[in-house]
């Protein structure tokens, strides 16, 4: 911690009598170190902070912090006041005051400060040197771990009693705890620091997972197994409470954490000892595409997890660079790819400028494509420390050619090293800089050798391979490639297969080549199938469909014409053995007869209104109409099949006998 707090930010007679009065006397001293650029913002920040969770903890300490674009540097100031000072702690006021300021967006640089912090101040030897202690400098020497208030016991996460010599003790109690506040800072770590003391005490071993603002490391899912009882000390969801499901859990606030770790450890005891077992649900509280890490699914349910993460971030780059590029081909035609740089050359009154300008920024954005592929699939696995080794390793993909094959490749590997590094332990005072540093330095260095040295040559000659094969396809093979995309894209209409099937489509763009544009082709012609089929049904048979289902057919017909596959999921959910099968069907032959009609796409998206882009544009509204018509013969003889289904509608409306179609 040093370089964080020095003399003249150490105030030994605070004279200030309330919180806010304290936190603007250690305030400007910041301001006068340089430290802090607008005394005003920076306190009203504090106060933001200080209304969501009082900062006060028991044995007199105030700890009000925040992050705040009026800070410079992570800085450290301590008030010393002899009357004290309430900052909302149950046993009274606080006379040992930190204020702690860090810039905004500094996470990892604002748990570094508090978290080390935090578990020096559940040190009572600390605390009462900070008491006695008459020379400013030598409190600040203090703070910042120059001049350590005693030796240090060394913290451990199991603590195993028993030793050298002595007889072999009875297997240790275990238990594993969640701490988590609403900044994930301070409360999260003094709490487990303080649990961690307490079991240590009493001869327990406990396992703490800390859920921090930089992420969170996962407990190891065997000491979570081997837990005889859980302690949840937050004040914010627990992330991924399945995992804990089964066993023994008190679950408290996060002071309760910090105020009360022997009670925590005692009623979870008992409750082992009643056998009582807590059912839990995972509620989804962990943010979306957040990795599972060593969960329990099946390695399979895993796997596309973090594959659709990579997809569903990559998809809105595709989106927004493929009709950028879409629209330039539209203005200047296909010629425009080649023109000079707009960087070098725009005229604003010439046609070709601007579109020259459109296909630039969606070249710029198609760029992105294979990096934040990799990214968010390592994202997916390993949370956001796993961010920048996927970045790089997706970048190295497209440097030796290796495309959308290395990015798969590159976004796995750069998730399971950080899961190796994150399953590493290390000293609590080093685990701040562990996801902003150490994670990042290690798993760039350990991906991009893999990907240069080691896998990057053959994944880059099986893309090549792919990339020919798809140049090359002609014939049945063309039809039978045609089939099976047809059929992804229809199966679930924008779930996991229909994504694989249209990632595989759009990384071909990144690159054009015949095969590939007719890949394209096909997949977005299939993908409108489903909706257009359902609009078409309940148009020619509405008496098979409830008055909801006639509503929705007709939005379908907007949505299959502007690709949007999911137009159909209401029919698909209400009936899904006749629904399904139906647009699989018509999907495949649209599939097939794009393919075999050789027609071509150079944008990603659009539906019919990107007509005018597409190789052979006759023939390829005949392959959308085939697959639609044959959809909706299927479906509206197969629910023919059937009572025609009841609704609210007058009976005029709907005729009490169905007529087969």
């Amino acid at each position: 911690m040093s370089e964080l707090i020095t003399a003249d930010l150490v105030d030994l007679d605070l004279s200030a009598e309330t919180k806010d009065a304290a936190a603007r006397s250690l305030a400007e001293r910041m301001v006068t170190a340089g430290r802090v650029t607008d005394l005003d913002g920076f306190l009203a920040d504090v106060a933001a902070r200080e209304a969501q969770m009082p900062t006060g903890l028991d044995g007199g300490i105030g700890i009000p912090h925040c992050r705040s674009e009026h800070v410079g540097a992570p800085t450290l100031a301590f008030g010393r006041s002899g009357r004290g000072i309430d900052f909302g702690a149950p046993d009274g006021p606080a006379d040992l005051v930190f204020l702690i300021a860090a810039p905004a967006g500094a996470d990892d640089d604002h748990l570094t400060i508090l978290s080390g912090l935090a578990r020096r101040l559940m040190d009572p030897a600390f605390t009462a040197a900070l008491r006695a202690e008459a020379d400013p400098a030598a409190a600040a020497a203090l703070i910042r771990g120059d001049e350590p208030a005693a030796a240090p016991e060394e913290p451990v996460r199991e603590t195993e009693p028993g030793g050298a010599g002595q007889p072999e003790a009875p297997e240790p109690f275990r238990i594993v705890a969640v701490t988590s506040c609403p900044t994930g800072i301070a409360h999260t770590y003094m709490a487990a620091e303080s649990l961690e003391a307490a079991a240590r005490a009493e001869g327990i071993q406990l396992s703490v997972e800390t859920q921090g603002s930089a992420g969170f490391e996962r407990l190891d899912p065997s000491v979570v197994a081997a837990a005889d009882a859980v302690i949840w000390a937050h004040d914010v969801d627990v992330r991924e409470k399945a995992r804990f499901g089964g066993k023994p859990i008190v679950d408290v606030g996060v002071k309760a954490g910090i105020n009360r770790p022997a009670e925590l450890i005692a009623e979870a005891r008992r409750k082992a000892a009643r056998g009582e077992i807590s059912g839990v649900a995972d509620d989804g509280s962990r943010p979306e595409g957040a990795g599972s890490g060593g969960g329990s699914a099946h390695f399979g349910v895993r796997l596309r997890t973090y594959l659709m993460s990579g997809v569903s971030y990559m998809v809105p780059f595709v989106a927004a660079g493929g009709l950028l590029i879409a629209l330039s081909f539209a203005i200047g035609g296909y010629e425009i790819a080649n023109a000079k740089s707009v960087a070098d050359h725009f005229v604003w009154g010439e046609a070709d400028s601007w579109a020259a300008l459109l296909n630039q920024i969606g070249g710029a954005a198609f760029g992105f494509l294979v990096p934040v592929l990799a990214g968010y699939i390592a994202y997916g696995m390993a949370d956001r420390p796993a961010l920048v080794p996927g970045f790089v390793g997706g970048a190295i993909a497209l440097t030796i050619d290796a495309g959308f094959l290395g990015g798969l490749v590159a976004g796995l590997l750069a998730g399971a090293v950080v899961m190796a590094i994150q399953r590493v332990k290390v000293h609590p005072t080093l685990r701040g800089i562990m996801p902003v540093l150490v994670i990042p330095l290690v798993a760039s260095a350990v991906v991009g050798f893999l990907m240069f040295v080691v896998v990057g040559k053959p994944i880059a000659s099986l893309q090549k391979a792919l990339t020919d094969a798809l140049d090359g396809l002609s014939g049945s093979n063309a039809v039978i490639l045609g089939v099976v995309l047809g059929l992804m894209m229809c199966f679930d209409m924008g779930g996991p297969l229909n994504k694989v099937a249209y990632a595989f489509a759009v990384g071909g763009l990144a690159d054009p080549t015949p095969g590939s544009l007719k890949v394209m082709a096909a997949v977005m012609a299939a993908g409108m199938v489903p909706p257009l089929a359902m609009a078409l049904a309940t148009t020619v048979r509405g008496r098979l469909f409830t008055r909801t289902e006639r509503d929705n057919g007709r939005a379908a017909w907007v949505l299959g014409a502007s690709f949007i596959s999911e137009g159909a999921i209401p029919f698909a959910a209400a009936d899904p053995l006749r629904v399904i099968p139906s647009v699989m069907a018509g999907g495949a032959v649209t599939g097939a007869l794009s393919m075999a009609f050789g027609c071509t796409l150079r944008a990603p998206h659009g539906g019919i209104f990107v007509v005018p882009l597409i190789g052979g544009p006759f023939l390829y509204l005949v392959a959308i109409a085939a697959g639609t018509a044959v959809a909706t013969a299927l479906v509206v003889v197969l629910k023919g099949m059937r009572r025609a289904p009841q609704d609210p509608a007058p009976a005029a409306d709907l005729p009490k006998v169905p007529v087969a179609a």
